[in-house]
């Protein structure tokens, strides 16, 4: 259930609902070959559709991440990260205000992982939610070794693929060769340090395109693989938080 398309009458059972959808993104570069909206375009859609089987509330799509990594090409946007974990958290709070206890934060951009638990540890510290990230393409690993020789973690084939389903107009489909000729096929991020130490920060200092992985393996089809497989596991996460109790779910005491 979409909550911002309800008006407020319409949402009077919202007290009585423990758990809430928060799809969360990026705008950023993605190649010649894909729109800056990919990441938030996949965690909006993943996220409607699962919310409308579950019948869970889904609030509206947080499109800027942390991003600065990719700041080089054109149109990025991005917040700095104590900004971006004050926002989440703020933003959180507006939902337990409303008697929310549980939240899912559905991503869809590596760069807000780490900040994204960090306001799940707030939350549940401070003892008014449980909140988890859940990153589409970990929920189905086995799937998208199975379809893809090179899956690449940004721009690459899975995030292609997902594209060519939800999006198709906005997918550059003669820029895929491209993208993989000037940018990383191979990434493997241990053969990029130097006596233990990661040496880069930016996209740009391992790849021309923006992108990591071959985007000519990629088709519509395998997308809409990929987006079945993955909805179908956050439905059932839905439906696991939901039956949890509270206390199994909230921090432990003080040995």
């Amino acid at each position: 259930m979409y909550l911002a398309d309800r008006t407020w009458p319409e949402l009077d059972d919202i007290e009585e609902r423990s758990l809430a959808v928060v799809p969360v993104g990026s705008t950023e570069q993605h190649g010649p070959h894909l729109p800056l909206a990919t990441d938030h375009l996949i965690a909006e859609s993943l996220a409607h559709e699962a919310t409308d089987r579950a019948d869970v509330l889904c609030t509206p799509t947080v499109k800027i991440g942390v991003s600065p990594h990719h700041r080089q090409f054109n149109g990025t946007m991005w917040v700095d990260p104590p900004a971006f974990r004050d926002y989440m958290e703020s933003l959180a709070r507006n939902l337990t205000y409303h008697g929310i206890d549980r939240i899912v934060f559905v991503n869809a951009h590596g760069g807000n992982v780490s900040h994204l638990r960090e306001v799940g540890r707030r939350l549940r510290d401070a003892g008014d939610a449980f909140a988890i990230e859940w990153m589409w393409n970990d929920s189905i690993p086995e799937l998208v070794d199975e379809l893809f020789a090179t899956n690449g973690p940004h721009g690459g084939p899975k995030e292609t693929a997902m594209i060519q389903h939800i999006a198709p107009d906005l997918v550059h489909e003669e820029e895929f060769e491209t993208a993989r000729d000037d940018g990383l096929v191979e990434f493997d991020e241990g053969g990029m340090t130097v006596h233990g130490a990661r040496t880069f920060y930016d996209s740009i200092d391992n790849t021309d395109s923006g992108v990591l992985g071959d985007q000519t393996d990629a088709t519509a089809e395998k997308g809409a693989q990929l987006f079945e497989a993955a909805a179908d596991q956050l439905v059932q996460l839905l439906d696991w938080l939901a039956d949890q109790p509270r206390d199994a779910l909230m921090a432990k005491p003080h040995v």
